[in-house]
Parts: C-alpha cells; sequence; structure tokens
C-alpha cells in the first residue's frame, strides 16, 4: 500500500480540508497502482459509450485530468491564484509518465487551500464543470473519492478476469 507522509502538508486552518488533500493524493496513488496491475495483466475494460473508458490508458487520462480540474475550479471559486498543474501528458506516453505526472499533482494540490479559512469551504455553493452545484467541501469529498471509485473498478475487473 503506498503511503503520502501528512506531515509535509502545512497546517490549515481548516484541518478537515487538509485530511482531504492528503487522502485524496493517498488515493490517487493506490487507484494508479490498480491501473498499473490491471495494464500488466491485460484487462479490458466493459463496453461503454463513455469515451473516458474505451481504454486503459484513456481510463488514467480521466482519473489524472479530474483531479488536476478539481483543484483549479476550486481556485478559481476561491478566487486563489492559479495552481499551475501541467497538463495531463498523452495518452502515447501517460504509462511511463503517470508516476511522476501524479507526484506534480500532490504537489501542486499542498499549499493552495492551507491559508482558507474554515467557513469557505462550506458556506457558498458553485456550479461544477458538469452542472451539479457543490460547496467547496463538497467538491474535495468529491476529489477524495473519485480515485477510489475507479480503484474498486479496477480491482472487481482485476478479480473477474483473473478468475477466467
Amino acid at each position: 500500500m503506498t503511503t503520502i507522509q501528512t506531515n509535509t502538508l502545512p497546517e490549515y486552518p481548516y484541518g478537515s480540508a487538509r485530511t482531504m488533500v492528503h487522502l485524496r493524493g493517498l488515493y490517487l496513488r493506490e487507484c494508479f497502482d490498480a491501473w498499473k496491475q490491471a495494464e500488466e495483466d491485460g484487462i479490458m475494460l466493459p463496453e461503454t459509450d463513455d469515451p473516458g473508458y474505451v481504454s486503459l490508458e484513456k481510463l488514467l487520462a480521466h482519473v489524472l485530468k479530474a483531479d488536476r480540474g478539481y483543484l483549479i475550479w476550486i481556485c478559481e471559486k476561491l478566487e486563489l491564484p492559479n495552481p499551475e498543474i501541467e497538463p495531463v501528458p498523452p495518452l502515447d506516453v501517460i504509462a511511463v509518465q503517470a508516476d511522476g505526472y501524479i507526484t506534480h499533482l500532490i504537489e501542486r494540490w499542498r499549499t493552495p487551500l492551507a491559508d482558507v479559512e474554515e467557513e469557505r469551504f462550506y458556506k457558498q455553493e458553485y456550479v461544477s464543470n458538469w452542472g451539479v452545484r457543490y460547496c467547496i467541501d463538497a467538491m474535495l469529498e468529491h476529489a477524495v473519492m473519485h480515485p477510489i471509485l475507479h480503484r474498486v473498478q479496477l480491482q472487481e475487473l482485476l478479480e473477474e478476469q483473473s478468475g477466467e
């Protein structure tokens, strides 16, 4: 199991935000571990009309792009400086660059929210890029759960397809 040291994060006025920033990095790494195992085992994704699930590379890009997008959205809504996150690596190199890119994401997430007062996390709602209203706290929870969702999906596929 991958671990991320919480002591690398600064103190936040809102400790729950600090914890969620920590957890989303941890679960992003765990999702990538499951993805690497799925790739190594030649796991086939189920057929779907969703373009984010047509290949393992597209799925990885989806997870990484979402993680990038959550922080950019949060910073925009809170009128914080742009977190300057690099774009997701192209599909043809994503498998070899993902580990370094995840490290970059974790690093870029460390400090933007470190000085935000607690009430700014839940006092106001904003419309997400997909049209759902979220307070910042709820978007952070979404950012934590997203890689967990895809890790579990990959683990289930690994179990199903390795048993065939």
